[in-house]
């Protein structure tokens, strides 16, 4: 699959009766063509220690890390888990079934979703147990407090018991017609699961599904379905209790997850997530300029045109500058201050399969292709 025909595969939009509509047919004019990047000086250095190969990814994939394991898995629905100071296998395993959606792990537990809609939970490289779902899923599993939760295309979200995959409860929230085919926001904060329902973040009680509160990143606008959609897409940022977040091609915004309340949004136009510090919060816009926002207000800091009209992968902020990837296989590194480039390194022909993760030691990213490499920053 090229890299072009996967873009529009992966912003489709589905239905909650399963009708898929492309956006290529109200893509506009075609994107203008990048300006070539001659003679990078290295002002960081940035070298490959391992490389491995997982096979090809065609799903949204987020690759789990616990301490020194990453956990990734292929279309084709071979899971597998890395040493990530080396890239030597711990284990892998072959479901013969393609996947969907994942990977969620609590480092002991692993949780993919395979496209005939079913959640199948791993351990040691064994399937535990298996649970049909009522809908597709695109978003990884989260594994945590001894449960298995899924946000399903219909935006229902759905906890299992962890050892023996017993449904505990559902909790749906009305919304859009249309969703993303592109990995939504799921994650735990302290007792509360976090979850994006279209464009709104909400904190519910994990016992029980209730919604403890809600906090609106972007209204839906338009007069049609598609303009409707308002999605919140994943990578997501967490700093202390305030997680950021983007809603797709519409805004960005930070809240604080303890009180429930809404810090402050912007309009941002943009389909990947968003990676921060303390000070800062990256948001490669779709254009292919790299913007960075105060963290604390929301207010530009600086924004590059180096990378512009191309497409570009989430981001990942470091300490030595902020990891970015195109879709020809290049990455990037860019200054925290002001977006220079540092460096940039060849990795593959396609684009990322997910963000760039930081595990034992080593900054890992995973191609379209299969190719995991690690990476030091020194």
């Amino acid at each position: 699959m090229n890299t072009t025909s996967f873009r529009w595969t992966s912003l489709t939009r589905v239905a909650l009766a399963g009708l898929c509509v492309a956006l290529a047919a109200c893509s506009g004019p075609s994107r203008p063509k990048p300006t070539e990047i001659q003679g990078v000086p290295v002002l960081q250095d940035m070298r490959s220690s391992w490389t491995a190969n997982v096979g090809k990814i065609d799903f949204p994939l987020v690759a789990s890390v616990r301490e020194d394991r990453i956990a990734l898995a292929n279309s084709q629905g071979v899971v597998a888990v890395l040493d990530a100071t080396t890239g030597k296998d711990i284990w892998r395993l072959r479901l013969d079934q393609a996947i969907s959606a994942g990977v969620g792990s609590d480092g002991q537990q692993l949780a993919v979703v395979t496209r005939n809609n079913e959640l199948v939970v791993l351990q040691d490289g064994k399937v535990q147990w298996r649970k049909s779902m009522p809908a597709q899923s695109f978003t990884a599993p989260l594994v945590a407090g001894a449960r298995v939760f899924v946000l399903t295309a219909d935006r229902s979200v759905i906890a299992f018991d962890g050892a023996t995959g017993r449904q505990l409860w559902t909790q749906q929230r009305p919304g859009e017609p249309l969703v993303l085919k592109q990995a939504g926001v799921l994650m735990a904060f302290k007792n509360t699961l976090v979850v994006g329902l279209s464009g709104r973040l909400a904190g519910l009680d994990p016992n029980t599904g209730v919604i403890r509160w809600e906090s609106a990143i972007a209204t839906p606008r338009g007069t049609n379905d598609i303009e409707r959609l308002v999605d919140l897409v994943g990578p997501f940022d967490r700093v202390g209790d305030v997680v950021c977040v983007r809603a797709f091609q519409t805004s960005v915004g930070c809240v604080n997850a303890e009180r429930g309340q809404g810090l402050w949004t912007r309009p941002s136009v943009g389909e990947m997530g968003v990676s921060g510090n303390e000070t800062l919060l990256i948001t490669p816009l779709s254009n292919g300029v790299v913007q960075a926002l105060n963290r604390t207000t929301g207010e530009r800091l600086w924004d590059t045109e180096r990378l512009k009209y191309r497409i570009l992968s989430a981001p990942l902020v470091t300490q030595r500058g902020v990891l970015v990837a195109d879709n020809g296989g290049w990455l990037y590194l860019l200054s925290l201050a002001d977006g220079a480039l540092l460096n940039r390194v060849k990795l593959d022909s396609e684009e990322l399969a997910t963000a760039p993760v930081f595990a034992g030691g080593r900054y890992v990213v995973v191609t379209r292709e299969g190719r995991v490499t690690g990476l030091q920053i020194p």
